[in-house]
């Protein structure tokens, strides 16, 4: 069979002349009930290291199935093949495309599975480059950056026979206390809602399917906890958690979204027909699948007390929207074939979904007629001599590792700077701290060497990941180092702190290396799992820091953390305080590049710092309630605020000019004003819209970003900026469930974060209140415009 739609040898589902649906629909014709549920589940299952065959993972919840008795009716999914154990990339590409050959070859229609992988901070496999966590690419505000980022990663997968990846997370952070904030872009979902927007983009246009997750709630869990319920109104629901998912599906076109573990005021997102199906599909117009999070519809039964049996749990997941179950098979199987025989899960029901799953494969290619199970990178490659393929192919190419070092580089945060950064040159640097020599500090759980080769002790890293002391000491050649890590991350021996009071008072500065260790279900500080009691620093770094500063040396406090902390004296004592959320294999060269000056900062803060430890939950994003007053003893008042960041260059605002004031409620605003860089060299401001609404008819937070945009300029340098704002900005969910824009006052701070509003304009909406749909607009006009050079100072 050649492929072409006028071959006789070619059946209908082969023809890529007909679209991917009616190629769905006529395999779906002629398969079996056996052969359909055999498309909706996948396989758990790790790469060979020599290049064999895949093997199905050994995984604590479940026993591996039999590859013999399931192949000959199909499989849907191979779960992370790459991402199960350490293996060559070249190595495993042949696995998989041996298994692929064993796959096709078992069924009787030659169908393929669709391999994904997880690639939240990069491709989660042996030797791929590690990227900086979502947590920074937030703290970037530069979805172009993310986006070119994204395309990268997805360009690694397909390379090797990945169709899919799990990523990104669009969770709006409401509590830092849940050990996933690392995996989130931010507190802001209008944040949270580009640069997720920008990933999917990227990664979609490297022809690899993007993952939404979790759908939806999931980081809005009681007291930060993992998995915990989530008890928010349908409001804070519509209005902070849905947007980011809204304008992923509208803007960035995702083939897969993933559902959430949580039930939300006792609905399980794996069960709820009005999410997945409702509001997901049947509003904003998704067409792509919706898979599983791991073990998700078996919790239906285990956790979320809903299913009776696996059968149960199965058609609860099926009526409500889900597709296919991951990672392997457990309810989708057997227990769904009993349910149709019983009567509970009609047929078409299964023909539903697998229409989806059947359609993206036609999309993918994997039911053309001239399907080739051999990916790029081994397109020239001879598959009978593993050996020789061993380290042909490379995840951490240059251009990775110089992306990886661009991203790292705009997501460092200058918190503090009381003018000793950057440092000039100090000939006795004491780098103090548990993340002092700690190669594996700039990582979040996702990344391979975290998350799977912590399993494997006696692997490489696979990548090169230099410690903060080694590229300190390159930083600053002609100074001396001494490193003292006096406590570990989270544990409870002081004994070291002498020892590094010894060192800060014989420096002339201490650089203070503190923040987390990412680890899974409790092996960490910060991860899945790993959440926290409160947001004081993990074991007892706090002691070290008092101390520290009680040396009276200058401290620069550095942190490389998955969450903010508390940083008590620091905020006012330390000359200066760095903070990078897992920056990646290039983290700590960027870090000592803002510190020399090398790299002038211009990260923003993605989530709040706070000024205590104990008041979460707690984000900018809060009502006139929420915000410090007389009646309460709690000051949620943060150390740092949402979007603050210094650098070592100046911003002049100024000229502010308003052309449309008043709109009506269908209307837009105009105005502009002039950003000058009056520093002695180049740098980055991030220019931030706030909304503040004095007066709705349900209560809205003080202010909420509405738009921003990162501008870099020369020293000197100016530029003109537009603003257009639609009144659709101003909208909200009112009292009847429907999103509105009300008339009356509004107020617009032209900011440089949450907290520091540079300019601001009285607007003003006339007219009815207007109703308004998915359709509406969604972001500001921000144009800029080249000024005169002014004179350097």
């Amino acid at each position: 069979m050649n492929g072409l739609g006028n071959s006789p040898s070619t059946a209908p589902w082969q023809d890529p002349a007909r679209t991917p649906e009616a190629r769905a629909d006529a395999l779906i014709a002629v398969m079996t009930l056996r052969e359909k549920t055999a498309q909706l589940v996948g396989v758990w299952v790790g790469a060979d290291s020599e290049g064999g065959e895949v093997a199905p993972h050994q995984h604590e919840m479940e026993q591996p199935p039999d590859l013999d008795a399931l192949l000959p009716h199909g499989l849907g999914q191979l779960t992370r093949p790459f991402g199960t154990a350490p293996v060559d990339p070249a190595l495993g590409a042949l696995s998989l495309l041996r298994t692929q050959q064993r796959i096709a070859a078992a069924n009787r229609f030659g169908i393929p599975a669709l391999a994904h992988e997880e690639c939240l901070a990069g491709f989660a496999a042996w030797g791929a480059t590690a990227y900086p966590v979502p947590l920074s690419w937030g703290a970037t505000f530069n979805p172009e950056l993310v986006k070119a980022m994204a395309a990268a990663i997805g360009r690694d997968l397909r390379a090797v026979g990945v169709h899919q990846g799990l990523a990104p997370v669009l969770d709006v952070v409401r509590d830092a206390r849940w050990g996933r904030v690392e995996e989130t872009i931010g507190e802001d979902p209008y944040l949270v809602a580009t640069v997720a927007t920008a990933y999917v983009q990227g990664l979609e246009s490297a022809g690899v399917v993007a993952t939404l997750k979790h759908f939806a709630g999931y980081s809005a869990s009681r007291a930060g906890r993992n998995l915990a319920p989530v008890s928010m109104g349908p409001r804070e629901r519509a209005d902070v958690i849905l947007p980011p998912f809204e304008m992923a599906v509208r803007e960035g076109r995702p083939r897969s979204v993933m559902h959430a573990y949580t039930d939300t005021d006792g609905v399980p997102s794996a069960a709820d027909e009005a999410l997945l199906t409702g509001l997901l599909r049947h509003t904003w117009g998704f067409t792509g699948t919706v898979v599983a999070d791991y073990f998700g519809i078996a919790f239906l039964k285990t956790l979320h007390g809903v299913a009776e049996d696996w059968s149960d749990a199965a058609a609860l997941a099926l009526a409500g929207g889900v597709d296919v179950e991951l990672p392997t098979v457990k309810t989708f199987g057997q227990p769904l074939l009993d349910a149709v025989a019983a009567g509970s899960v009609p047929e078409d029901v299964i023909d539903r979904a697998l229409r989806r799953v059947l359609a993206q494969k036609a999309e993918l290619g994997l039911l053309d007629a001239d399907w080739s199970p051999v990916p790029a990178a081994l397109a020239d490659a001879d598959p009978s001599e593993p050996e020789a393929l061993r380290g042909t192919v490379d995840l951490d190419p240059p251009a990775n590792r110089a992306l990886a070092a661009e991203v790292a580089e705009q997501a460092v945060v200058l918190l503090r700077n009381d003018g000793l950064l950057p440092l000039r040159g100090p000939a006795r640097i004491a780098l103090i701290g548990p993340n002092a020599d700690e190669p594996t500090a700039v990582l979040g759980c996702y990344s391979f060497p975290v998350h799977v080769g912590g399993q494997h002790p006696k692997t490489p890293l696979g990548i090169e990941l230099p410690t903060l002391r080694a590229s300190l000491t390159e930083e600053f050649a002609d100074s001396e180092v001494r490193t003292v890590r006096g406590v570990t991350v989270d544990g409870e021996d002081t004994a070291g702190i002498a020892e590094a009071v010894r060192a800060a008072r014989w420096a002339d500065v201490v650089v203070l290396a503190l923040g987390d260790r990412a680890g899974l279900f409790g092996r960490g500080t910060s991860g899945e799992g790993c959440d926290a009691a409160s947001l004081e620093l993990p074991g007892r770094q706090r002691d070290l820091l008092e101390a520290v500063l009680d040396s009276g040396t200058p401290v620069v406090v550095t942190l490389l953390a998955g969450r903010p902390y508390a940083l008590g004296r620091a905020v006012t004592g330390a000359a200066g305080i760095v903070q990078c959320f897992f920056p990646g294999e290039a983290g700590t060269r960027a870090l000592a590049g803002v510190l020399s000056g090398r790299v002038n900062p211009s990260g923003r803060l993605p989530v709040s710092v706070p000024a205590h430890p104990a008041v979460q939950p707690a984000t900018y994003l809060a009502a006139r309630l929420a915000q410090a007053d007389d009646v309460s003893s709690i000051d949620p008042t943060p150390a740092y605020g949402f979007g603050h960041g210094l650098g070592y260059s100046e911003f002049a605002w100024s000229g502010l000019d308003v052309q449309v004031a008043e709109t009506g409620t269908d209307g837009e605003f105009r105005l502009g004003f002039e950003l000058r860089n009056t520093g002695a060299r180049a740098g980055a401001e991030v220019v931030q819209l706030y909304l503040h609404d004095p007066v709705a008819s349900v209560v809205q937070p003080v202010q909420r970003l509405v738009g921003y945009r990162r501008i870099r300029l020369e020293a000197g340098a100016g530029c003109r900026v537009e603003l257009t704002l639609p009144a659709d900005l101003a909208s909200f969910t009112g009292r009847d469930g429907t999103r509105i824009v009300e008339p009356g006052a509004l107020e617009l701070r032209i900011s440089a974060s949450s907290t520091d509003h540079r300019l601001t304009v009285p607007l003003r909406l006339t007219g009815p209140p207007r109703p308004l749909d998915h359709t509406r607009r969604l972001h500001p006009t921000v144009a800029v415009h080249d000024l005169p050079q002014a004179a350097t100072p």
